[in-house]
């Protein structure tokens, strides 16, 4: 499909979404309609982008998200897709630019978790499910993206990954530790290899969220029924909201930050 031109991509997005720092950018998000994801489709469309967002089981809760940002005056599209699957993401990335006339900035978002086994007890079968998740389902996303991510003087690719990779190895998560160590070499030889096309990419590693994953994460390694119980003892007096990673993303694609590229960033509140 032939793209369209700068001008008349970013007129269209315009017409669609409210004013902001982003206005005439086309973003599309993996896993957009919840937590994390959610939160970043949110913060970019109130920031003036034209939004696409994937999710692949809560039709429900992508829908509701739609219509409260479109009710805002921005641009959103859901669109059902799995991560693991390179045709749906290829057909995500189409979407996203027959619905806003291009696309210059991606979020690969969208994971699982692991069950939670030593590498002793971990089958194969879990290993290639989250490498599928994480790791091979964002690299074919970016091969559908680039050449729409190429068409423009500037473009970002953002990679949340988790500060699982690092100083911060799980005991007893070794296939999502792996997938997301993955993801980021993924990121790091991208970000060398597109920037001659105008193409940034960064990542971002959150520490413990108060997501549902978050929250599963601290009912089966800390007996903790209630993920607030730990605020008192977290950095800054409160666990890390979706709204805080978000905000980093949101950071990295401002137009100030033109000259950032192959940039690791952690957001745990200085845990780590």
């Amino acid at each position: 499909m032939a793209e369209a031109p700068a001008a008349e991509r970013s007129t269209a997005a315009r017409r669609a979404t409210a004013a902001g720092p982003l206005t005439g950018r086309v973003a599309l998000v993996t896993g957009g309609g919840r937590g994390i994801g959610a939160a970043i489709t949110a913060e970019l469309a109130r920031s003036g982008a034209a939004v696409a967002f994937t999710y692949r089981r809560d039709r429900a809760a992508a829908e509701e998200l739609a219509e409260e940002l479109g009710a805002g005056g921005a641009a959103v599209l859901a669109v059902e897709a799995s991560v693991d699957d390179p045709a749906a993401s290829a057909r995500a990335v189409e979407a996203a630019v027959a619905e806003f006339g291009g696309l210059d900035l991606l979020v690969s978002n969208a994971g699982v978790a692991s069950t939670g086994l030593p590498v002793a007890a971990t089958t194969a079968e879990e290993l290639q499910w989250l490498l599928a998740v994480h790791a091979v389902g964002p690299h074919q996303l970016v091969r559908a993206a680039l050449p729409h991510l190429r068409a423009h003087e500037r473009s970002d690719v953002v990679v949340v990954s988790s500060i699982a990779v690092g100083d911060a190895w799980p005991v007893n998560g070794a296939p999502y530790a792996m997938a997301k160590a993955a993801a980021e070499a993924m990121a790091h030889v991208l970000a060398r290899e597109e920037r001659a096309h105008g193409v940034r990419v960064n990542i971002v590693a959150p520490g413990l969220v108060d997501t549902e994953m978050g929250r599963r994460l601290v009912r089966a390694t800390q007996d903790v029924t209630d993920i607030r119980l730990l605020d008192p003892g977290s950095p800054f007096g409160r666990v890390c909201s979706p709204q805080d990673v978000a905000a980093v993303v949101r950071a990295l694609v401002d137009p100030a930050c033109s000259y950032l590229t192959d940039q690791r960033v952690v957001v745990d509140g200085g845990t780590f």
